[in-house]
C-alpha cells in the first residue's frame, strides 16, 4: 500500500473500511458479511489443493524478493524451479494433466 499511506493510517490510527483496504492492497479479498466464512474456506480449500513443496517455495520466493534484491530474488526463484521439477507431485501434475483429471499431490 505504500509508505505515505502506511504511516497517515498508522499515525493518525483512522479506521478504514473493508473495500477502501482491498483498493490500497491492504487486503486481498473482501467478502461480503453473509457469505465471508464460506468465501474464506473457499480460498483456503483453493489453496490447499496445490502441491504443498510448490506452495511453501512460492510463499517463501515473495518473502525473499520483498525483502532483498531482485537478483536474490531471482536466484531463489530459478532455485526452486529446479528442485520443483524433480518432486513427485511435479510428475502427479503433469500426469493428472494429460489424463484430464484432478491432481491429487502428496507433497513429496
Amino acid at each position: 500500500m505504500g509508505k505515505y499511506r502506511a504511516n497517515e493510517l498508522i499515525l493518525t490510527g483512522r479506521r478504514i473500511k473493508a473495500d477502501e483496504a482491498k483498493a490500497i492492497g491492504l487486503a486481498a479479498q473482501v467478502f461480503p458479511a453473509a457469505s465471508w466464512l464460506d468465501d474464506a474456506k473457499a480460498l483456503a480449500r483453493t489453496i490447499a489443493e496445490k502441491p504443498p513443496v510448490a506452495a511453501r517455495l512460492a510463499t517463501e520466493a515473495v518473502d525473499l524478493a520483498w525483502n532483498s534484491t531482485l537478483d536474490a530474488g531471482l536466484e531463489f526463484e530459478r532455485k526452486a524451479f529446479y528442485l520443483l521439477f524433480a518432486t513427485e507431485d511435479k510428475k502427479e501434475g503433469v500426469d493428472a494433466f494429460v489424463n484430464k483429471r484432478k491432481a491429487i499431490f502428496k507433497g513429496k
